[in-house]
């Protein structure tokens, strides 16, 4: 793990250094040349001839140095390994679906980064399944973290990994796939790619687009990257802060959509089984749930579930089931404490506290809650709070690793979650909600509001490619 560590150290400055390095030198170019008004075509021609080629020579350079600090990596990263042999077998897999490519129907290429970016893409993915079923998609990934985990996923007629940008891969890519519309999940601007894509025509669209003004783009130097950026056809802003920082650019063909990830929580929660075992554990009482926690969340938990364990039930369901945290998490509650997989439906409601000992169980899980901790915030980052906001309850969660998570920072905003620091700020706090039934009913009302209020982006897009390209 430490290897893998220093490897995505590695890639990161590597990229870091690379950036500035091509955006500046595009900078220098630019500013040399001067304007003919005799020759005013020929001359603002050139100008963006020499701009771009001057960013593009760089942009490659990094591209292939990026390229041999994976082959570097891959010597101590598994993951750089899952990569690189991804990418050595993407044109088998590319070729052999260009032999079953029926030019006649319409194939949607959709490309996400990671796993992160595929949920965001799927609910656009299967809309158009739904829309277009004789369709074809081709699905790619860049990471493997989103590739191993999603290359059997039943919707899409091809899963691949990215070949690397560069010179000639994009323009077999697309000579290949011959897609009618790509979409690019979020934070893609591959150059390469969206050059091809603009040279045979193919409209592309930017999924789930968020922006800040410390993106290079919206620097000095970055002219390369705005030009990078108009090659999308539509971009689907997820705020009006990415379209206005997009509109300072020239950019003007945005919608202010907002995130499909609220759609596909939306479509999770309403497919969501019951769970009749945590069903007859809640008996009719209230129900804390505490979903992804880490240890460092269990330091500020723990003492909460010892205080109110008699007058209200908690079902904990960690990140991590090891047997060695499972012990440690019941070792520390004194209370009636039965695993899920030890419980039994006739005997589960005399128990105080549920530890839940597998995965893929805690959206279900949610609609059984009261109120609702979600772990993460002290460690790396938040996890998702979608889920039990869509279920409407109140939330809490660490203060420390939440600001980079957009829809944290407006639930706080709105009232429906809570940060805490502490087991004795998380006391404070829930007390205030727990002893108040109109307060802790009105702050359900809200984040059941806040996912409703921005759910609908799929939509957006859906229509914009019924009416505006597959007309």
């Amino acid at each position: 793990m430490q290897g893998e560590a220093y490897g995505v150290l590695f890639l990161t400055l590597l990229f870091q250094i690379g950036q500035p390095l091509f955006t500046f030198l595009d900078f220098v170019v630019t500013t040399e040349e001067r304007f003919d008004s005799r020759t005013k075509k020929t001359t603002a021609i050139s100008f963006v001839f020499v701009k771009n080629t001057a960013g593009l020579f760089l942009y490659y350079v990094v591209i292939f140095l990026l390229k041999a600090g994976f082959r570097g990596v891959a010597l101590f990263s598994s993951r750089s390994r899952h990569l690189l042999i991804g990418q050595r077998s993407a044109f088998r897999k590319l070729r052999q679906f260009a032999t079953h490519r029926n030019p006649a129907t319409p194939c949607f290429w959709f490309h996400c980064a990671s796993l992160g970016e595929f949920e965001q893409g799927r609910p656009v993915i299967e809309a158009l399944r739904m829309r277009y079923p004789k369709a074809q998609i081709v699905l790619t990934f860049f990471s493997p973290s989103g590739y191993e985990v999603r290359h059997n996923y039943s919707e899409a007629d091809l899963v691949s990994y990215l070949p690397f940008d560069g010179w000639r891969n994009p323009r077999r890519f697309v000579q290949l796939v011959q897609p009618t519309v790509a979409f690019f999940i979020k934070y893609e601007y591959w150059y390469g790619y969206l050059r091809a894509l603009d040279r045979q025509e193919v409209p592309v669209i930017s999924v789930s687009t968020l922006l800040s003004s410390s993106n290079v783009a919206f620097r000095w130097y970055g002219g390369f990257y705005r030009h990078t950026m108009r090659l999308f056809t539509h971009y689907f802003a997820q705020d009006k802060t990415t379209a206005k920082l997009l509109d300072g650019i020239g950019v003007t063909q945005t919608t202010v959509a907002g995130d499909t990830r609220f759609d596909r929580v939306a479509t999770l929660v309403a497919q969501s089984p019951e769970v009749p075992l945590a069903a007859a554990f809640t008996d009719d009482e209230l129900v804390f749930v505490a979903g992804s926690s880490w240890p460092p969340d269990h330091a500020v938990l723990l003492p909460v579930v010892r205080d109110f364990a008699d007058e209200i039930k908690f079902i904990i369901a960690p990140h991590q089931i090891e047997e060695e945290e499972l012990l440690r998490i019941e070792a520390a509650i004194p209370y009636k404490t039965v695993r899920y997989s030890r419980a039994k439906a006739e005997t589960v409601a005399n128990y105080r506290v549920l530890l839940i000992d597998n995965v893929g169980m805690l959206t279900a899980l949610y609609r059984y809650g009261s109120f609702a901790y979600v772990g993460g915030a002290f460690g790396k980052s938040l996890h998702n709070i979608l889920e039990p906001a869509t279920f409407g309850m109140p939330i809490f969660f660490g203060n420390r690793s939440y600001r980079h998570v957009n829809e944290a920072k407006a639930l706080l905003k709105r009232g429906g979650a809570s940060t805490v620091a502490d087991a004795q700020e998380l006391r404070h706090k829930f007390l205030l909600v727990y002893r108040d039934k109109n307060r802790r009913e009105q702050l359900a009302a809200t984040t059941r509001q806040f996912v409703a209020d921005n759910t609908g982006a799929t939509d957006k897009i859906v229509r914009y490619v019924t009416t505006h390209i597959m007309r």
